[in-house]
């Protein structure tokens, strides 16, 4: 995602500087114009925006409070964070904290859509922020975004985004067992998939990747994962958790993360969202009913 992004940049006429804990991650990325930075810290001195979309809060805390080297080693006077990572809101606020502490004005900003959205700036974000803050903003995120909503103060923009969240991330694992219901009437995929997106029950994403679906059910590889079974597992549990701060109880979410842990345990932790799916679908035709 986050290479999409400053693709996007670039081709909107940013000048961009760019950090990742792999540097070889960065070569394609330099090669089209976007300077590289040796440290999180070296790369805020060096902006006046500073965009960070991880996988998780260890990992924000690591990029933001590593001494000596994170963002937050530096003078943030007139800088803006602008934060992307899909975390609990008490994360972003702790955050939020640190920076303005730091002199710095900070921006949460979840987003909705995967690479290719993210390529063509079609995006939709979930921002929590100060107003003033996100009028500031609202002039980048309309480089990246189609939607660009303002929900509240920070942590709000973290709430809305897991609750969008769950009904996609549920609906893999609820559709794989969907397949199994159906799996011994040899429909042909195409006709099988083509039923089924023209349906109430179809989700945007899954009408978004049938023809993947087809292919995949008539035996061709798999595809490059744009947000993985570890990833989504992630999310889940962060849900989860999120729910459990709130005194809510999330059954599906529960149920769902079961599944995750045991398609990710069979070695499928780096595979696409279609795999399980799919993972499911053949787990269930190898257990015969009794």
């Amino acid at each position: 995602m986050g290479k999409a992004i400053v693709l996007r940049l670039i081709d909107k006429g940013h000048r961009v500087t760019v950090w990742n804990r792999s540097l070889d991650k960065l070569k394609d990325l330099q090669a089209v114009g976007a300077l590289v930075a040796k440290s999180p810290s070296d790369l805020a001195k060096d902006v006046d925006v500073i965009i960070s979309i991880l996988t998780n809060a260890e990992a924000q805390n690591a990029v933001f409070g590593s001494p000596g080297s994170g963002v937050l080693s530096t003078d943030l006077r007139g800088k803006l964070i602008l934060e992307m990572s899909t975390v609990r809101p008490e994360s972003s606020q702790a955050l939020a904290k640190k920076v303005e502490a730091a002199g710095g004005r900070f921006v949460e900003s979840p987003v909705g859509g995967t690479t290719g959205p993210a390529r063509e700036g079609k995006l939709f974000a979930f921002v929590g922020a100060k107003p003033e803050d996100f009028e500031a903003v609202q002039p980048l995120l309309a480089d990246l975004c189609r939607r660009v909503e303002h929900i509240g103060p920070v942590g709000a923009g973290s709430s809305l985004k897991l609750a969008v969240n769950l009904p996609l991330l549920v609906f893999w694992q609820a559709f794989g067992e969907a397949l199994s219901l159906v799996s011994h009437l040899n429909i042909p995929p195409e006709r099988l998939i083509d039923i089924l997106a023209d349906t109430p029950g179809a989700s945007g994403g899954f009408k978004a990747r049938s023809p993947q679906f087809v292919a995949r059910l008539q035996g061709q590889p798999p595809f490059s994962a744009s947000f993985n079974l570890y990833s989504i597992r992630k999310d889940l549990q962060t849900m989860k958790t999120e729910a459990e701060s709130l005194g809510r109880s999330v059954p599906v979410v529960t149920a769902a993360i079961g599944a995750y842990d045991e398609a990710i345990a069979s070695g499928l932790e780096d595979a696409d969202s279609i795999e399980q799916t799919l993972y499911w679908q053949s787990r269930s035709q190898a257990k015969p009913s009794r």
